[in-house]
């Protein structure tokens, strides 16, 4: 759905690897928000390969510029991070905190904007402390996390290339959260 009155939902996620399973799991949250009406955009792998964030400098890459405008554009952000050590990953990281260029804004960060929230790990510490760690970030972004958060471990569930999981609560739960995040921003637009 691509029309003025569709809310734009923004995901960040991913690795470099191209078509990784957090990328996966990415695609079928905004699935979610396709669903409940939302226009979609994905930046992902490659796209995320942007210099360490440095607040002292003011000249961006092409690509972080290109994330920045697609923040500031968004009525709702889906984040999907690979665990990594019982972290969130430094790509996603390091994407998040270009968020800080947004802090002059009308609307400063991520104020305002609901953020469906996913962690991808082996294992269920590393996915449950990544997911923790983006609420948190979440949060100081000035953000509103959706009310359902993914935990997915990978021990236990797999993503297909077409967009499916071996677990369908899985899948239904991460179209959930992309759904919320449209719902919510479909909301707050309609009081601004």
């Amino acid at each position: 759905m691509s029309t003025a009155s569709a809310v734009r939902i923004v995901g960040i996620g991913g690795s470099l690897r191209a078509d990784s399973q957090s990328e996966r799991a990415l695609r079928i949250a905004l699935a979610g928000a396709v669903d409940a009406g939302a226009e979609v955009a994905a930046i992902t792998g490659s796209a995320l390969k942007l210099p360490f964030y440095d607040a002292g400098e003011t000249e961006r890459s092409a690509e972080a510029i290109a994330l920045i405008e697609a923040v500031r554009s968004a009525d709702g952000i889906v984040i999907v991070s690979p665990g990594y050590h019982g972290a969130l990953s430094g790509l996603v990281k390091n994407a998040l905190d270009y968020v800080e260029d947004l802090r002059p804004d009308e609307r400063p960060y991520l104020d305002g904007r609901a953020v469906g929230l996913v962690s991808v790990a082996y294992g269920w510490q590393a996915a449950v402390t990544t997911l923790n760690q983006l609420r948190t970030i979440a949060h100081a972004l000035r953000g509103w996390p959706t009310p359902l958060g993914g935990a997915v471990n990978t021990a236990e569930v797999k993503f297909d290339e077409v967009g499916g999981a071996s677990d369908e609560k899985v899948a239904g739960n991460l179209r959930l959260i992309g759904k919320q995040v449209a719902d919510f921003a479909a909301s707050t637009r309609a009081t601004r």
